[in-house]
């Protein structure tokens, strides 16, 4: 049996009387990286809000990892998100922390012990190669820093999966590219990645298992598809 972390079944959602997924099949292995295109109002961030139970299908199955999503109890809701890596376009690091604080902070919420947590932001931050940067405030950083500062965060907890909600969104094309080249590197490592984008020249320029949303329904494009984007 294939190693899935994610493994969605004849999934429905419908949002004011509008179907937005439809009848939906999508599976995601440990090793993918994968990107999910699509027009705004597709249903991309209705897909990724599935799994993390901010959203809960009309009809069908999401399983993550070990939870049957939409069964989980509220207070195992807390579990579910913390094997998940979430990375969003504006990145939501808090202003008055510094790097080192915002990453830890993922860390504290979770009780664990001071001397762990900071062998594991320093591990999170040489990852991302922001090590030297530690003591800095948010405002200090580029964009391109802010998000990797965002991504050791969403690495803290060890999560098999990474969700990245249009990472490169707000960040110039050289940023762009090396945010993508440190998702390939984290995926190499062993962790699944699930990239929404609307940036088709990221998707050509690092190919990967693409696919589409489209009028409810979801495609998985050739190579030749990509390349026609």
């Amino acid at each position: 049996m294939a190693d899935f972390v994610i493994d969605m079944r004849n999934v429905t959602v419908e949002l004011d009387n509008r179907i937005i997924l439809d009848d939906l099949d999508f599976s995601l292995k440990s090793t993918d990286f994968c990107y999910l295109i699509g027009t705004t109002g597709a249903g991309k961030s209705s897909f990724l809000k599935l799994l993390y139970r901010d959203l809960l299908p009309r009809y069908g199955d999401v399983q993550v990892g070990t939870f049957n999503v939409p069964r989980l109890k509220e207070k195992e809701v807390p579990m579910l998100r913390r094997s998940l890596g979430i990375v969003f376009q504006d990145f939501q690091l808090l202003p008055d922390r510094t790097v080192y604080e915002n990453v830890a902070f993922a860390l504290e919420v979770t009780g664990n012990k001071r001397s762990f947590i900071k062998k594991r932001v320093l591990e999170c931050l040489a990852l991302v190669g922001l090590s030297h940067k530690h003591a800095n405030m948010p405002g200090d950083l580029s964009g391109g820093e802010q998000q990797r500062v965002v991504i050791a965060r969403a690495l803290a907890n060890e999560p098999r999966i990474m969700l990245a909600d249009e990472p490169t969104g707000n960040l110039d094309p050289e940023a762009s590219r090396s945010i993508i080249q440190l998702l390939e590197q984290i995926n190499n490592r062993g962790m699944a990645i699930l990239l929404v984008t609307h940036n088709y020249d990221l998707v050509k320029s690092f190919p990967h298992r693409t696919l589409k949303l489209k009028n409810g329904k979801i495609y998985e494009l050739s190579e030749q598809e990509i390349k026609d984007l």
